[in-house]
């Protein structure tokens, strides 16, 4: 096991309406008044917000609210959210929703603290050093931003989608009650399946060297979030089924599984965004409209791997056979399995791998992946 740092400090509520505790939550750290961000007007439809705003305003802690979040979160909203937060003078940020949203309120959070543009932040031409205190109530497990420090946003001008990552950034608190999400309908719990697979494979397949544990741990996600999504499938209010795929969720991306690790890089995380930012494709879709066709590609540079991950995951043996039931699997559950699946025409793959390529710049894959390269995995898709 390689040498490491360690470090979650976010606090994690899980359970039956303990969302009606968040101003008792927000209230131990002293905090006064919260920006709360939302996506759809659907929690307010089902009192999710008045539920929540009644939490605040009992612990005597003011409130002021953006909504319109969508599933590729935008820049220009998250600078409408920043002028509210400034104006508003905010103490706090809530989000209530998914990972679009906490991703969101994460680059709010930073840009309500920084004179320049938030954007900075993401093209790393600055760094944030401070934000104001993060707390998320979710609505959908899927990102793992509950309990980590990372969020993804898309510029709409540009069309670049880019990541920040900084330790300001992790929630003080997240609740994550899956009755909240038993309204996630068919589509994106295939979708938010198919992102947790990504978040585990892409570390799974590149590292150069991955402990034991957490192999199994990885390949525990991975079984877990294929049985409970099938369970999820045929009764939505299965609470068991759903309190489990929340976890593994979250277990998926707030370090665990990094730790140890050497030379791991989120490979198609990079490829996908740019279907995210020229077709607009729901996140967890464009991974797994890649993810086959990449492992085509990449399975050479790790054989024993790919072995392994078919024989532990699927129960079968070779390379190519784990990969067309891990195909078979995104079939049943609905998520797309290539572009043409996605409705990305092929016409935009040179677009699409100059798009990528600005990501792999960013992330240092370009001796890896040169556009020629991204375009050829992008036409094996």
């Amino acid at each position: 096991m390689r040498d490491f740092t360690f470090y979650n400090p976010t606090r994690i509520e899980f359970g039956k309406e303990k969302e009606n505790n968040i101003g008792n939550y927000i209230t131990d750290y002293g905090l006064k008044k919260v920006l709360i961000v939302y996506g759809s007007e659907r929690i307010k439809r089902d009192g999710l917000l008045g539920r929540v705003t009644a939490s605040l305003e009992k612990n005597n802690i003011q409130w002021v609210a953006i909504g319109g979040v969508v599933s590729n979160p935008l820049l220009s909203k998250v600078h409408e959210a920043i002028f509210l937060a400034k104006t508003e003078n905010v103490d706090a940020v809530l989000a209530v929703g998914g990972g679009s949203v906490l991703d969101s309120a994460k680059a709010i959070a930073a840009g309500a603290l920084y004179d320049g543009d938030v954007w900075d932040f993401f093209i790393f031409k600055a760094r944030a050093e401070a934000a104001l205190p993060i707390f998320s109530i979710m609505t959908l497990a899927a990102t793992g931003s509950e309990m980590n420090a990372g969020g993804v946003v898309m510029n709409d001008e540009t069309k670049e989608k880019l990541a920040i990552m900084t330790p300001v950034l992790y929630p003080k608190v997240s609740v994550i009650n899956p009755d909240l999400m038993a309204t996630v309908g068919k589509d994106y719990l295939a979708y938010s399946a198919a992102d947790i697979f990504a978040h585990c494979l892409d570390l799974y397949f590149t590292a150069t060297y991955i402990p034991e544990f957490n192999l199994s741990l990885i390949e525990n996600i991975l079984r877990t979030v294929m049985t409970t999504t099938d369970r999820l499938l045929a009764d939505p209010n299965d609470y068991d089924a759903r309190a489990e795929f929340a976890w593994a969720s979250t277990i998926a991306l707030n370090g665990n599984t990094f730790n140890g690790v050497k030379g791991n890089s989120f490979d198609t995380h990079m490829i996908e965004h740019s279907l995210s930012a020229l077709f607009n494709v729901p996140h967890g879709a464009g991974l797994s409209a890649i993810f086959p066709a990449w492992m085509r590609w990449h399975n050479n540079q790790q054989p024993e791997r790919y072995e392994r991950f078919a024989r532990n995951v699927f129960g079968t043996e070779g390379i190519e056979n784990g990969i067309q039931k891990l195909e078979e699997w995104y079939t049943k559950i609905g998520t797309p399995i290539n572009l043409t699946e996605a409705n990305v025409p092929k016409t935009a793959i040179r677009d699409l791998a100059e798009n990528a390529y600005v990501l792999a710049t960013m992330w240092g894959l370009t001796e890896k992946y040169p556009v020629d390269t991204i375009a050829e995995i992008l036409e094996m898709a």
